[in-house]
């Protein structure tokens, strides 16, 4: 039997339940708290919750929690841990923190504590004094609330909104997750029609399009596991890439006839004006403003 983890997904604030419902279609038991859902699971929970969700922004593995309010008894227990089941001898663990409502509130000495105490529990492991951490990052978080002190580490490397497909960025793009999470707030099925009248930069829908996509991939790989659609044909990924590639570039040109159409007009407007001031109408301005004088109204 496969051993049993417990991980965190991260959540926005008020979208906790949209992420765990996502996580209980995964087939897992969630425990909902602010800003974050609990579940259990073993290594492939993992791993599906990192291909599958849309609206969490990271996933963390809990390496452990108990309480603690000084800085030796946070050393020992931290050091009591096994870390050398996840962090290999040439891997790279940078150690994050934060405190809240704590005793041991000074943030940097506790990212200090807890590194030291990893150190001298992979010394124990592999035998030698040294790590050059240059291998694949290990990103560790101790988070204190209340005296509980919980230690994970970050399974999601770069944030999951960051899908890959924004190459270029508008002023305010709306966040992917939250877009995500929008989308699955409506009523609206795959098998619709959805508008967007204010779509900006287009995040509500691509999110959305990538949901219907990502389904109907999923049906293809169960109902035709061999038709070089899955995930484990190398023809499959090959096309796919040709057709992100093909996608991008006729998105740009696209966006670049956009930017010229709105020049075009801009400059219609002005040989426009221009010939009306030639003809004599020197009174007409560029962008005329019709004042209200109030005549005829009656109090």
């Amino acid at each position: 039997m496969s051993k049993t983890y417990t991980y965190i997904a991260t959540a926005t604030m008020g979208l906790e339940s949209i992420v765990a419902k996502e996580i209980q279609a995964l087939g897992y038991d969630t425990e909902v708290e602010n800003g974050k859902v609990m579940f259990e699971g073993p290594i492939e929970a993992m791993i599906e919750a990192n291909l599958w969700l849309r609206t969490s922004d990271r996933v963390k593995l809990v390496i452990g929690k108990f309480h603690t309010d000084t800085f030796d008894d946070l050393f020992e227990q931290t050091k009591a841990l096994p870390w050398e089941e996840f962090i290999p001898v040439y891997g790279e663990f940078p150690v994050d923190g934060r405190s809240v409502k704590s005793t041991l509130f000074s943030i940097s000495d506790c990212q200090r504590i807890v590194k030291k105490a990893i150190v001298e529990r992979l010394k124990q492991t592999y035998n030698q004094d040294w790590f050059q951490e240059e291998g694949p990052q290990f990103k560790i978080e101790v988070a204190l609330l209340k005296d509980e002190a919980t230690l994970t580490i970050d399974t999601s490397g770069e944030g999951l909104h960051k899908r890959g497909y924004r190459y270029l960025h508008s002023m305010a793009p709306l966040k992917e997750t939250l877009a995500a999470a929008l989308i699955k707030l409506t009523n609206w099925r795959y098998d619709q029609v959805l508008v967007d009248p204010f779509c900006g930069s287009g995040t509500i829908p691509i999110e959305a399009a990538l949901m219907q996509r990502t389904l109907r991939q999923v049906f293809t790989e169960i109902l035709h596991p061999n038709s070089g659609h899955g995930y484990q044909s190398k023809r499959g990924v090959r096309h796919e890439r040709r057709r992100k590639k093909r996608s991008m570039i006729e998105t740009s040109i696209f966006m670049v006839l956009i930017k010229i159409l709105k020049w075009l007009n801009l400059v219609r407007t002005m040989r426009s004006w221009l010939t009306s001031r030639r003809s004599g109408s020197h009174d007409q301005p560029l962008i005329s403003f019709q004042r209200s004088t109030g005549e005829g109204c009656s109090s």
